[in-house]
């Protein structure tokens, strides 16, 4: 898949700054961000982004935002990983991520292999660290798992690995589809089940739990639906939100009748657990 990458410097250019720009960035259809000293990048597949979208996204802001676009080079993107960006990464402890490509590595109770496509699921986000320290505490032996906006299918894997009877992970992307089957094949994970698509997938199957680790407008839009197909006590875990989001999550859980679990935070983003 080939992708473009939008390049954004700011006016002012502080970290708050960035932080609101990616936030209101990650309303579209974004698959990953990375930062410089001089500027913050997105990438997106070939025309799944306009540049009308884009500039009307940026003319809400009440700063001062340049952009440009480029088409980026058929590479090998394992190899410019390798070099450049994902690096074997243990979380809590206990669970290590990494790619095909890597030699040296600590050792870990579990091990997860993830062939990188582009940023999102390669654990190095914070979102999918704080999802992934939430399975860690609990007991998912026998428990049939829902994993919303899986991408490459990290916390799906995760979760089988720790004991779930099944997992159902759902992905608007067709990279996503790809990734998670490859994914699965590559952890010898067999109970995991990819499919395209959205909430409207979700009919009469019920799980004792859900992850979604999605967006903020996302999770609101669809959290009646997750809670639907929630088993009684069941746990409802969601991120991809910053904490001056948490507010309007909390206030929409507790109406629809969710308590509140455990919240944790890094580096402003946010994963909060909720019990039907």
């Amino acid at each position: 898949m080939k992708y473009t990458k939008a390049t954004f410097k700011l006016t002012p250019d502080n970290e708050t700054n960035r932080e609101i720009l990616v936030a209101y960035l990650s309303e579209l259809d974004f698959e990953s961000f990375d930062e410089t000293e001089q500027e913050v990048n997105a990438f997106f597949p070939i025309n799944k982004v306009s540049t009308e979208a884009i500039e009307t996204c940026l003319s809400t802001l009440p700063f001062q935002v340049n952009f440009s676009e480029e088409q980026m080079p058929d590479i090998n993107w394992n190899e410019e990983w390798e070099k450049n960006y994902f690096k074997p990464l243990l979380i809590n402890n206990q669970v290590l991520i990494r790619a095909p490509f890597h030699k040296d590595y600590p050792q870990a109770q579990y091990e997860i292999v993830i062939e990188p496509n582009m940023a999102f699921g390669t654990g190095n986000h914070e979102t999918t660290s704080l999802m992934m320290s939430h399975l860690s505490e609990i007991n998912l032996e026998n428990e049939t798992v829902l994993d919303m906006g899986c991408g490459t299918g990290i916390l799906g894997i995760y979760a089988s690995m720790l004991g779930a009877a099944s997992v159902t992970a759902i992905d608007i992307d067709s990279w996503s589809f790809e990734a998670v089957v490859e994914n699965s094949r590559l952890n010898n994970v067999s109970n995991l089940e990819a499919l395209i698509g959205d909430a409207q997938l979700l009919g009469e199957k019920t799980f004792d739990v859900i992850l979604a680790n999605i967006q903020k407008n996302v999770i609101l839009q669809d959290i009646e639906k997750y809670i639907s197909v929630l088993n009684d006590e069941g746990l409802l875990i969601v991120s991809g939100f910053y904490n001056e989001d948490l507010e309007d999550i909390l206030v929409k859980a507790t109406e629809l009748g969710l308590r509140k679990v455990e919240i944790k935070e890094q580096n402003n983003w946010i994963a909060c657990a909720f019990q039907k």
